[in-house]
């Protein structure tokens, strides 16, 4: 049987080198994508195939896909990992900051997903992993570009699985929890650079302080388990559409389901004592 190729984004650090080190172990083909190439060392070490690959770049995604196409003439998974947190209140955050989250976090890929889905439908197989998070599904105050993203990438998802079911491509959402990686002090360093002084200082700090206690503490879950959900995934004859992994998540998403707005809202308060 020949080996399967993958392609994984922003797989630097955290959850995308969890990835690739996951899917490598399993057998597959791993192209390793992210900006900072120099960070992925270990990671060619290693076996994976890396290259640079820029989401708000078109030429950069293009290039990225073309040289996997050219080289190992398909790709049977890919892995849309990459992404960050832009937090601090919609009135202080520039519309352009708002810009980028949506260029890296949805078109970026979007952008991937269309290329390689011709080599796919024409195969009438492979799997498309987007890796949202349990904020795509719940809500917190001074972190509406970042939902804004991931209900965005919810929807695109689910869209999607239907729209590709008749040409055998699967898509999977993994939706984890609170990860020990560096996203969270990316998050909470632009939460206040923009809202730490003026009108809403004191719930930025409220805020800053759930970050650190939810993504230091026990509840952070770590970044292989996120890694090991997505290649059971990829490796399932039957996948599941979505995937609450680790990190509070399969709690917070049931009580989403399980409480009307009014009562998740009380808790959502009560939590970052808005």
């Amino acid at each position: 049987m020949q080996q399967q190729v993958a392609l994984v984004t922003g797989a630097s650090s955290g959850i995308g080198e969890a990835t690739v080190r996951a899917l490598l172990t399993a057998g597959f083909t791993v192209y390793a994508a992210a900006r900072r190439t120099e960070r992925m060392q270990g990671l060619a070490d290693d076996g994976a195939r890396v290259l640079a690959l820029d989401l708000t770049d078109d030429a950069s995604i293009t290039a990225a896909v073309a040289a996997i196409l050219a080289e190992a003439g398909g790709i049977d998974v890919l892995v849309n990992n990459a992404g960050y947190g832009s937090y601090g209140s919609l009135e202080e955050v520039p519309i352009e900051e708002g810009r980028r989250q949506f260029e890296v976090n949805v078109f970026g890929l979007a952008r991937l997903t269309q290329l390689v889905l011709p080599g796919m439908r024409e195969r009438r197989s492979g799997t498309i992993v987007n890796v949202s998070s349990m904020g795509g599904k719940f809500y917190e105050p001074l972190g509406t570009w970042y939902h804004a993203t991931k209900f965005a990438v919810e929807g695109l998802s689910d869209s999607l699985r239907i729209e590709l079911r008749p040409f055998g491509v699967r898509v999977v959402i993994i939706e984890p929890g609170a990860v020990r990686s560096e996203w969270s002090g990316i998050a909470r360093d632009t939460l206040l650079a923009r809202s730490g002084t003026g009108p809403y200082a004191k719930y930025a700090r409220r805020v800053a302080g759930v970050f650190a206690l939810s993504y230091r503490g026990t509840l952070a879950a770590k970044p292989e388990a996120i890694g090991a959900a997505i290649r059971d995934a990829v490796l399932s004859e039957r996948p599941r559409p979505r995937y609450a992994v680790a990190g509070g998540a399969p709690i917070v998403l049931f009580l989403r389901r399980l409480l009307p707005d009014r009562a998740f809202d009380l808790f959502v308060r009560a939590v970052y004592r808005h």
